[in-house]
């Protein structure tokens, strides 16, 4: 490894390899510049701009984005694809446009990033709609949230012959190892999804198993969780994900409008939606999105992982009134036997 003071060899039994990702930069956007931020710098900035562009429509972009404006920002979202947060729920995305709208964030579909220059005193950023027409934005400061790739670039890994890859991400089993002796790899650089928590379970097999301990990766789903507003989190399949695997399914689904700890607080926007094997009503996912839907998901999880029915979680006593109590509900529905919303 490099130093200040020069090349230094460290030995050791055991090597992991967890050194996360970092945001892509896109042609034309340089992190360097100061008008042009990626996830970290925003985080970082010491005043709310004025007037925002965010590159990227997905959950990074519409997380900051959304912060911004509600402290004030005018911000603008540049998405290249017909639909924010690509990959989820139609249902979710249209409670996240009608947020976004409310909240006077203005999205801008089926558009392009060209490249930005400085004006007087303003960046101009250069788009281009769907019809090919270019369009010059003023803008004050420019936010770059097209994704991440993992760091595994520049490790010296080339000097390790015969280290198998899937693609930038390092291959590992189901004990984090890779196929070369003593060496394992962790989070963001051991593939899919690139979150936090399933970096840190990964993190506590590979210390477990390093100290000798039988233990696996076992899991059968990792949640994910948007913090928008209303926050959006799903576990297992999404609907469409478990048709397209082949599943015929059952779903049930109840508003937040329907639950009166939602109703008391005044956050009745959103649902949740359960998804269910219908030949068995084995719980296959769970979608929420709505108030504390970050902390809901966990339930839904442990569902999952507990291979537990539409039953097992409809016959489970919430306590009320709680936002809980929807999910319980959603399982209701799903199985016709709903309380405080219209059966099928």
């Amino acid at each position: 490894m490099e130093t200040a003071e020069g090349p230094v060899i460290v030995e050791g039994k055991h090597i992991v390899i967890a050194t996360g990702s970092k945001p892509i930069q896109i042609p034309g956007f340089s992190f360097a510049d100061d008008r042009v931020m990626d996830s970290t710098k925003a985080l970082a900035i010491s005043e709310v701009p004025k007037r925002l562009a965010v590159i990227g429509g997905g959950y990074i972009g519409l997380e900051l984005g959304g912060m911004m404006a509600k402290v004030g920002s005018e911000v603008t979202v540049i998405e290249m694809t017909d639909g924010i947060l690509p990959g989820f729920d139609p249902e979710v995305v249209r409670v996240l446009n009608r947020s976004l709208k409310k909240d006077k964030v203005n999205v801008r579909l089926k558009t392009k990033a060209l490249g930005w220059e400085e004006g007087d005193g303003v960046a101009l950023l250069k788009v281009q709609g769907a019809d090919g027409k270019e369009e010059v934005l003023e803008v004050d400061k420019i936010l770059v949230t097209v994704g991440r790739f993992p760091l595994t670039q520049d490790l010296g890994l080339e000097n390790l012959p015969g280290l198998e890859m899937d693609g930038r991400f390092i291959r590992i089993d189901k004990q984090c190892k890779t196929n070369l002796p003593g060496l394992y790899a962790i989070g963001d650089v051991a593939g899919q999804p690139m979150l936090a928590h399933k970096a840190t379970h990964e993190g506590e097999v590979c210390a477990e198993v390093i100290a000798g301990h039988k233990v696996f990766l076992d899991h059968k789903q990792v949640p994910a969780v948007v913090f928008t507003d209303p926050e959006v989190a799903t576990a297992g399949m999404q609907e469409h994900e478990a048709k397209a695997a082949g599943f015929t399914v059952k779903v049930g689904r109840v508003p937040f409008a329907a639950i009166a700890r939602a109703l008391t607080t005044g956050e009745s926007d959103g649902f949740v939606k359960i998804i269910l094997n219908a030949a068995d009503e084995r719980v296959l996912g769970v979608t929420i999105v709505g108030p504390h839907a970050s902390d809901l998901i966990s339930e839904a999880s442990l569902a999952i992982e507990m291979d537990a029915e539409a039953l097992d979680v409809g016959l489970t006593i919430h306590p009320h009134p709680t936002l809980s109590e929807a999910l319980m509900e959603a399982a209701k529905h799903a199985r016709g036997e709903a309380v405080h919303v219209m059966n099928k």
